[in-house]
């Protein structure tokens, strides 16, 4: 009796290796990440004004989705090529304490993301146009 266990798709393993090398940004995209909002702190504490505030709130914006995009390749990357194919896989995977980790920092990134752009980012007012 022999036993048939299947191969992960070339398309996974194309995917696993761009996660990886996407990954290893994380620690230089966090930081970058941190350094925006300390300016966004540095400008709210100082009473800038809202186009300083906005500039500085769209800067972190980007900067916090571009680690929240290198976040996602390595939680991807850490559960494994397997992961890519199978749902079964990934979700064992998200059980394990690395991947546990990635996920909840996943997590925090989106936390952190949304409250930005709820409440970090001003909205300027736009002049109404007059009616005729």
């Amino acid at each position: 009796m022999a036993f048939f266990r299947p191969r992960v798709s070339r398309e996974a393993e194309v995917r696993y290796h761009a996660d990886l090398e996407i990954s290893r940004t994380f620690p230089e995209l966090l930081e970058k990440a941190r350094q925006a909002e300390q300016t966004l702190r540095e400008l709210r504490a100082a009473d800038a004004d809202e186009v300083e505030l906005l500039g500085a709130g769209l800067a972190f914006d980007k900067a916090l989705t571009e680690a929240l995009r290198a976040a996602e390749a390595g939680q991807r990357s850490t559960f494994g090529v397997r992961s890519y194919d199978d749902r079964i896989a990934r979700r064992k995977a998200k059980a394990t304490p690395a991947g546990a980790m990635w996920t909840t920092e996943v997590e925090r990134l989106r936390t952190l993301r949304e409250e930005n752009r709820m409440w970090g980012i001003p909205r300027i007012p736009r002049p109404v146009p007059a009616q005729r």
